[in-house]
């Protein structure tokens, strides 16, 4: 499962970077030799150097929640269908941080940490640049099996973290949209959701024309919601609480009667099920999000500090 958007950035980007890189390689190949190879391995982890923030993270997810929060570059961690690059050491360090205090915290808040370790994904593996598909969008993040979320882009973490709408858009509702559907997967939800416009998912093409726009009226609080019931249900959930009250009734108003009485049913779904299933009200999650929410935007918080 995988939460996506629109590209309005160059995906001709990924080739130059393949092609510098297999022209920087062709010197090393036209030199090597039988006698200029070693026997020690140089991804062996006994050659890894711990750094501040390898500790910080045993600190902060490791023996709080027993989540692994992979920095370094994996090949098997990331998808081999895209051009992927790591993440920068300091864009990590920062996303960390993000994820730590309006995520894992914020259900902290509302649900208990027991909730927040018996149900977030134990690996979190982030990437530098996003996950460019063919059809002009991009892949924000994926989740596996319950197990791992994946967050891509996080070089740009520095340009999206002081802005609450991009902040949204990039990665908070990218958490919150994958660890809905790790959610599903415990417990799924009532079938009733998927009736209410159950005629009108039309998956790949939620990004083409006439599905780009009018979402609302249609009953979608996404263009992406249209993909399928699954992601309308992890869009409804991660929109509602990453967004505020007041952005959510303008949509509301500009969905207009039908569209809005659409949104509201499958609303009620989703707020029955999490409160029936996980007893998290929430709009009270909403109102932990928001508060720290504005706390990062606001440079309340030190997205740099490693020392606690």
């Amino acid at each position: 499962m995988n939460i996506e958007a629109t590209s309005t950035l160059r995906p001709l980007r990924r080739n130059m970077i393949a092609a510098i890189a297999a022209l920087l390689f062709l010197p090393f190949l036209s030199s090597c030799s039988e006698d200029d190879l070693s026997s020690t391995s140089v991804v062996t982890a006994d050659q890894i150097d711990y750094t501040e923030f390898d500790y910080w993270l045993q600190r902060n997810y490791v023996a709080p929640y027993n989540i692994a929060f992979k920095y370094r570059y994996e090949d098997n961690e990331s998808d081999m269908d895209y051009y992927t690059i790591p993440a920068r050491y300091d864009a990590a360090v920062k996303l960390a941080h993000i994820v730590k205090y309006v995520c894992l915290e914020a259900y902290d808040e509302v649900a208990g940490i027991t909730f927040t370790r018996s149900y977030f994904p134990k690996l979190i593996f982030t990437i530098g640049e996003w996950e460019y598909k063919n059809n002009g969008t991009f892949i924000l993040g994926t989740a596996e099996g319950g197990r791992k979320i994946m967050l891509s882009g996080a070089n740009y973490i520095d340009q999206y973290s002081r802005n609450a709408t991009d902040l949204n858009h990039y990665y908070l509702k990218t958490i919150h949209h994958e660890f809905t559907h790790i959610l599903n997967q415990t417990k799924e939800y009532s079938a009733d959701f998927k009736l209410i416009t159950g005629a009108d998912y039309v998956a790949d093409k939620w990004s083409e024309s006439p599905y780009n726009s009018g979402n609302l009226q249609r009953g979608f609080i996404s263009t992406y919601a249209q993909h399928s019931d699954t992601e309308d249900f992890a869009e409804m959930l991660s929109m509602f609480i990453c967004y505020s009250e007041e952005q959510w009734n303008k949509w509301m108003e500009e969905a207009g009667t039908s569209g809005a009485y659409l949104l509201e049913a499958k609303l009620d779904i989703v707020s029955d099920y999490m409160l029936s299933t996980f007893n998290i009200d929430i709009y009270l999650l909403r109102n932990a999000m928001q508060r720290r929410q504005r706390d990062l935007t606001e440079g309340r918080i030190d997205l740099t500090d490693l020392t606690k």
